[in-house]
């Protein structure tokens, strides 16, 4: 097990580099698993993010930009997974009373029943982190964060 039999290579430049591949390759496998476990619902990653932060901002409509702005993967084409959302009655568009230019998007009855159901199904992040214990994850977490500080 590890890095190097996953992707069959033994030898890396130094530790930064493997660690590097390491996140990479770990950051697709969770997408792939997650992907998995959304596709018996019908959604994909990107639209359960939308779907989460909307029903984190509710009753408060945001703006698609404001959406792009909280996500996970910042390379979405926001416009178009809110609309295949609204076709799916998951969320709904509605033009800004203060602004006729911008577009309020507010997550359905539908939407936030999509995500009770999948909050009560087995949680796939215990599933991803199962080998790791509270304070290995918090470690983790602590690390990645720490690696993210020199932007």
């Amino acid at each position: 097990m590890g890095i190097e039999k996953d992707i069959h290579q033994h030898t890396f430049v130094n530790a930064k580099q493997k660690a590097v591949i390491n996140l990479l390759f770990s950051y697709g496998w969770v997408i792939e698993y997650m992907k998995k476990f959304l596709a018996k619902e019908g959604i994909t990653h990107q639209q359960y993010n939308i779907l989460r932060i909307l029903r984190g901002s509710s009753p408060h409509p945001l703006s698609t930009l404001q959406i792009r702005e909280r996500m996970l993967d910042k390379m979405s084409d926001t416009s178009r997974i809110v609309d295949r959302l609204v076709t799916k009655n998951l969320v709904k568009k509605i033009t800004s009373p203060k602004d006729r230019r911008l577009v309020d998007i507010t997550i359905t009855e539908k939407g936030q029943q999509l995500l009770k159901k999948l909050d009560a199904a087995p949680n796939p992040v215990e599933a991803v982190m199962q080998h790791l214990t509270e304070a290995e994850a918090k470690t983790l977490s602590h690390l990645l964060d720490k690696m993210r500080s020199s932007e």
